[in-house]
């Protein structure tokens, strides 16, 4: 009788395993048929195919994209609460507070070095190919003189040496009201790696109700994240049907080789990813893939960290098996300062711009170029289209007009899309990262013996 009920006990969790592989594999397909659907739509109902007027077409891809928008802004109401609670009680699911001091000194040099790396690659990408060299005068004559985008785009200054104390003061808020109201991400990361720390420093006892607090944010938040998702699929048709009707295909033809550079700059950044995950983490780079494509395609339709930060948690948790202790400390945190894709993006777009006008980049130039770069990646909101108008506070700093960002604005959403997926891999390979280099006894509130019999270990 035992035992039949032990067999029937284990059917059960591998029927409700395979009902959740079941689950998530068709959130994929779904995913991926509505990306295919988007593009397909998209082009056909472009103006310059002939079968609907300019006013038209944009009206159509107003309302398909309207499910996109809807799903952005559901996640955007949760994020800040999401992020908030995620990094608490992160900090407090382990008594060990030394474990958590370990795992931030572990990722934020990972997260520096992965950025640096992707400078280093976007540079010399871009010097390689010199996509530049490919631009018609004509061409950029006809564009720069058409664009409007640019009117938009805050043409500052990097910072200088002098403005370095007031940067690094500027990331803890004032007013915490206030940095949530303005989605001021690395403030509140801030504000939340303090208060998860105070909260470990006093009694269990007295912190007990405000963490019990937190945890149920936590979960109003990830549940309406959940009626979000059941959008996700529609989401992605619509965002990227509209993405195809505005940008069309004489712009990405025209601009093909440069976006070909980025596209392989952000290539050779995911290898090294894959490297990474391969030789520090231990894991094999297609298992690892496989596991997170869901994330990966996700992050692709919607050019948001934030937008799939919950789906990131639960495949890292699930998927990956990395303790709540790390997930739920280093994806937030990632989602806010770990841009690689971003930053990679970013130099090869300045390079191509000081080709296309003619600007000489000496070492000293690109040394700094790749300093500001990680420096302005570092916090930058996780929202879609935020890397061109940080590209607009490079582009003074070596000479070339900001102007320029009118040549690249056409297929910056295609590529805004691509250094996305790239960003939350990296984050991913992160986790899977620390939780190599993290044993479990550290971070475990019973003792290794127990740890190492529990199933969970198992």
């Amino acid at each position: 009788m035992f035992s039949y009920g032990a067999a029937a006990v284990q059917s059960l969790k591998g029927l409700n395993s395979h009902l959740n592989y079941l689950r998530r594999t068709q959130l994929w397909f779904q995913i991926l048929v509505g990306m295919v659907l988007g593009v397909v739509t998209g082009l056909l109902l472009a103006p310059e195919r002939g079968y609907v007027d300019a006013a038209t077409s944009q009206t159509i891809g107003n309302w398909l994209a309207l499910p996109g928008e809807l799903f952005l802004t559901l996640i955007q109401m949760v994020v800040i609460g999401l992020v908030f609670s995620s990094i608490i009680i992160g900090i407090n699911a382990s008594e060990d507070k030394d474990a958590i001091k370990r795992i931030g000194m572990k990722v934020v040099p990972f997260f520096i070095i992965t950025t640096t790396i992707a400078c280093v690659i976007g540079i010399t990408v871009a010097m390689t190919i010199k996509p530049g060299d490919y631009i018609a005068p004509e061409l950029v004559s006809r564009m720069m003189a058409g664009a409007t985008v640019t009117s938009d785009i805050p043409a500052a200054t990097p910072p200088g040496l002098a403005d370095i104390p007031e940067k690094i003061v500027s990331v803890i808020p004032k007013n915490v009201i206030s940095a949530a109201v303005n989605q001021e991400m690395l403030q509140v990361v801030v504000f939340a790696i303090f208060a998860g720390a105070a909260l470990m420093a006093i009694p269990r006892a007295r912190a007990q109700p405000l963490l019990d607090v937190f945890a149920g944010l936590q979960e109003v938040s990830l549940k309406i994240v959940a009626w979000a998702m059941t959008l996700a699929p529609y989401a992605v048709f619509g965002l990227l049907a509209r993405i195809t009707l505005q940008v069309g295909l004489d712009a990405i033809i025209s601009m093909s080789v440069y976006v070909g550079a980025v596209l392989l700059g952000l290539v050779i950044l995911l290898m090294v990813y894959l490297i990474l995950i391969m030789t520090l983490a231990g894991r094999n780079p297609l298992t690892f893939l496989g596991q997170i494509r869901d994330v990966m395609l996700l992050a692709f339709s919607t050019s948001s960290s934030a937008a799939v930060m919950p789906l990131s948690v639960k495949v890292v948790e699930e998927k990956l098996h990395v303790r709540k202790a790390i997930s739920r400390f280093v994806v937030p945190l990632g989602a806010t300062i770990n841009m690689a894709g971003t930053a990679l993006y970013q130099v090869t777009a300045a390079v191509f711009l000081t080709q296309v006008f003619d600007v000489d980049l000496t070492m000293g130039a690109l040394a700094i170029l790749t300093v500001t770069t990680i420096g302005a990646s570092i916090g930058s909101p996780a929202s879609p289209g935020v890397g061109i108008v940080i590209l607009a506070t490079l582009l003074t700093g070596i000479g070339v007009p900001p102007a320029g960002i009118a040549l690249i604005i056409g297929v910056d959403r295609i590529l805004d899309m691509s250094r996305t997926a790239v960003n939350v891999t990296g984050d991913l390979v992160a986790c899977a990262v620390v939780e190599r280099w993290s044993p479990r006894e550290g971070t475990a509130s019973v003792p290794a013996a127990q740890t190492n019999r529990s199933p969970e270990s198992a």
